[in-house]
């Protein structure tokens, strides 16, 4: 497939809009100049937009990240909110996100059984609850993001939506156009990328910018561990309805999630195109299933490879090398590194943004070539934390704030790496946004009576990945 010197193009210009939030500049710029000088942000009154108290939320998707990003909005405490509705597709998700969330945060929710929805058509009904300027969160499976996110804008909700947010390239061009739809209601939108809201990532970011490495020559990015969430499938049960069968096993399939890949992979591709101020603009990438069968014999029926590699290329002709393996009992390594024709650094010391991040003077990361290392104060070192303090601050101040289309933009980064190993093909940037080939067609008309998107054989096997065999799509 061939080159191309695509570059993702600046972020346009914001318009001015009308429908700006009624919070007093009285009361939002001395608690803005409060956060800036490391205070405790003065208490806010009970205000809403339309008036009429606390901004409400609602929870789409009521895993155990969707059951996270409700605390972390609370614990930001930037301004009142109240959580009003749920809903999920399974009644013990549900369940089991609002005993924990009345638990620990009892004052702030109020979702009675009347405001608990289950069902594929629960997003609607949360979202129901909620008035122009309220908040959403959606954390159901990335596959539902464009059709949740589409009726969000509709209703003029402020949006927290987790990563990935697309998972092949139709799906890509229709977030991008929602992306224009919520600035032109002046919905500020946050994305679950939460790196980019790491402080030490941030300081490292603008070090990298300046020149302390100099030209960025190479980076490197890991996550190997063993198999985690549901990496890997057995046979769907007897009598279980498949389509909900998949959608609980979301990481399993590539319609729902992008597979492993996009969503396990999705910080450190980000963060590291983020330091080098680009995307790459193609991918060569191997990949292979190895141990497919479970303790007792039974044959995994996921779509995943258990191991991942990909050489991506920026337009300068850098390159940036990412691994990924999930199998027991191998060397783990879940970090990035990148180095300079000055030095080398070191972004995520482990995990997706492990602190500290570090500079070096050489290619080799011992202390007695370190020059820096960051120092986050104590109350800054949760990005999960600091991303909420970065919306509500932009809700409460009326800032432009919509990460929709770098959340797309990682999002393909993923789709590049993924769909080149999964064909055996070098796929361009261009190639993975224009390929037609939609995992899921109709999502937003889909019912719990509705075919699965992926269907089995009579062994109950679903299509998986064949690279050299299937060349012009991933299965």
């Amino acid at each position: 497939m061939k080159e191309t010197a695509h570059q993702p193009a600046t972020r346009r210009e914001f318009l001015k809009h009308t429908g700006k939030l009624a919070v007093a500049s009285s009361i939002a710029l001395p608690l803005l100049a409060r956060a800036q000088q490391g205070a405790a942000p003065a208490p806010l009154p009970a205000v809403h937009p339309g008036g009429g108290g606390p901004l409400r939320l609602a929870l789409v998707g009521c895993g155990g990240r969707g059951t996270g990003a409700v605390g972390n909005a609370l614990d930001a405490k930037r301004i009142p909110l109240k959580l009003v509705a749920m809903a999920d597709v399974f009644a013990d998700r549900l369940n089991k996100s609002f005993s924990t969330l009345k638990e620990k945060y009892a004052a702030h929710v109020d979702v009675p059984a009347d405001r608990q929805f289950v069902g594929l058509d629960s997003y609607r009904k949360a979202m129901d609850c909620l008035r122009p300027g309220d908040i959403v969160i959606l954390t159901s499976p990335p596959a539902f993001r464009w059709v949740h996110f589409t009726y969000a804008i509709e209703k003029g909700l402020h949006v927290f939506m987790e990563k990935p947010v697309t998972v092949d390239g139709p799906t890509s061009r229709r977030m991008l156009k929602l992306a224009e739809q919520a600035d032109a209601k002046n919905l500020k939108v946050g994305v679950g990328l939460m790196s980019r809201h790491s402080r030490a990532l941030q300081e490292l970011a603008k070090r990298v910018h300046d020149g302390a490495i100099g030209e960025i020559i190479l980076q490197r990015g890991y996550r190997m561990h063993g198999p985690v969430g549901y990496f890997s499938s057995l046979p769907k049960p007897a009598g279980e309805n498949d389509l909900l069968y998949q959608i609980r096993r979301f990481h399993s399939f590539l319609w729902a999630s992008g597979g492993n890949f996009s969503d396990f992979y999705i910080h450190i591709i980000d963060h590291l195109g983020w330091m080098k101020n680009a995307w790459p603009v193609r991918a060569v990438a191997l990949g292979g299933r190895h141990y497919r069968q479970s303790p007792e014999g039974k044959t995994y029926v996921d779509q995943n490879f258990d191991v991942y590699s990909v050489e991506y290329t920026y337009a300068d002709g850098t390159k940036f090398i990412f691994g990924g393996r999930c199998i027991t009992g191998c060397y783990d390594h879940y970090a990035s590194y990148m180095h300079g024709t000055k030095g080398s650094a070191i972004a995520s010391k482990s995990g997706d943004c492990g602190l500290p991040s570090s500079l070096y003077r050489s290619q080799s990361p011992k202390s007695s070539e370190r020059f820096w290392e960051s120092n986050v104060p104590e109350g800054e070192r949760d990005p999960y934390l600091n991303e909420w303090v970065d919306l509500l601050d932009a809700i409460q101040n009326d800032t432009r704030y919509n990460e929709t289309k770098r959340g797309v933009e990682a999002s393909l980064v993923c789709v590049m790496g993924r769909m080149s190993a999964h064909t055996g093909q070098e796929i361009t940037w261009d190639d993975a946004l224009n390929c037609e080939h939609e995992f899921a067609p109709g999502l937003d008309q889909l019912t719990e009576n509705s075919p699965a998107p992926l269907q089995a054989d009579a062994q109950g096997r679903y299509p998986v990945p064949q690279p050299g065999i299937v060349t012009n799509r991933e299965y």
